[in-house]
């Protein structure tokens, strides 16, 4: 986990003097804290097989097409029934 780094305070001796320079280094700190932490992190990550990859490719093509088969018959139904209804309203056949 990063540390935070107080900015404005010198953490040697507790004074503000030298404010810009604690930043300075308080941010280079923060940032080497920051790129070790992404460098643990990534070495957890697991990269998947090729297997894994083409299921998970499969399952979310076939969820997409399901998916607009669905909303296309849900509009066609919808489109159906607002234009019985407008043409009702206005009289036309």
């Amino acid at each position: 986990m990063a540390k935070t780094a107080i900015v404005g305070a010198d953490p040697e001796n507790g004074s503000k003097m030298g404010a810009a320079f604690s930043g300075v280094t308080g941010l280079w700190q923060r940032s080497r804290d920051f790129l070790s932490d992404v460098r643990s992190e990534m070495r957890k990550v697991v990269t998947p097989a090729r297997k894994e990859v083409q299921a998970t490719t499969t399952v979310v093509l076939v969820t997409v097409f399901v998916f607009a088969a669905y909303f296309a018959v849900v509009d066609f139904i919808f489109s159906r029934g607002l234009t019985a209804v407008i043409s009702k309203l206005t009289g036309q056949q």
